[in-house]
């Protein structure tokens, strides 16, 4: 204990100005409010309502969220995929199935994603499970994106170790010459899965951390609507 209170001294001497800085950094946010009036009675019409806001005024990366998922050792782990579809069923993404969030997600199939918008002062959450997107959607998904993508998820084996980069970069100039004039396969270990919501969840940021918040929970097949405190 003696050790620790004298390495705290010497840090707060060291970098105390930094560490304030830190607790120091705040926002307030006062550009909208949300009326619950206004909310869609469905929650999928409303995150279309406010993604195509956010698109229509450049929001950057309006797609991303972030993906959080839990181990079978109950570790959870989060980082930022790209939203590429929405409709009723729900939304979809696309990974390599072996990837640490790929191997969580075939034994805990419960997710959540996050989306937040700080020109908007907006944050989405939305919590539900996730299954597999037949071989042929991600076959078409597959077929549309860029040839330097393709090649990319085929040479890469996701979160695995590496001694350097040049082990990247030299597959994926094996795979170059392989499909020089050729159309790239989509690897078995990549394609796309669904998350089907049973939560959503809307945060608009209000003055003085008075946020207003919606939360939609599916029960059978209507959705109900409640106010959360901020």
């Amino acid at each position: 204990m003696l050790f620790v209170s004298k390495f705290n001294k010497y840090f707060c001497f060291k970098y105390g100005t930094m560490k304030n800085k830190i607790a120091d950094i705040r926002k307030d946010y006062k550009r909208a409010s949300m009326s619950f009036e206004d909310l869609k009675s469905n929650p999928i019409d409303q995150f279309n309502i406010w993604f195509n806001n956010a698109l229509s005024l450049d929001v950057m990366e309006v797609n991303a969220m972030v993906l959080s998922t839990v181990s079978k050792e109950g570790i959870p782990s989060g980082r930022v995929v790209l939203l590429k579809n929405i409709d009723y069923s729900g939304f979809t993404f696309y990974t390599n199935y072996n990837s640490s969030k790929g191997l969580d997600m075939k034994f805990n199939p419960n997710v959540s994603v996050t989306f937040f918008w700080p020109e908007l002062e907006q944050q989405i959450r939305i919590i539900g499970t996730v299954m597999k997107l037949d071989a042929e959607s991600s076959d078409i998904y597959f077929n549309s994106r860029p040839k330097g993508s393709q090649i990319a998820a085929s040479a890469s084996n996701q979160s695995t170790l590496i001694d350097d980069r040049s082990v990247l970069e030299n597959e994926v100039n094996r795979l170059e010459k392989l499909y020089k004039n050729k159309d790239i396969p989509r690897p078995d270990h990549w394609g796309g899965y669904l998350l089907s919501p049973s939560k959503i969840e809307f945060w608009q940021g209000r003055a003085s951390r008075l946020h207003d918040r919606c939360l939609y929970e599916l029960h059978g097949e209507g959705w109900k609507m409640n106010r959360l405190a901020p």
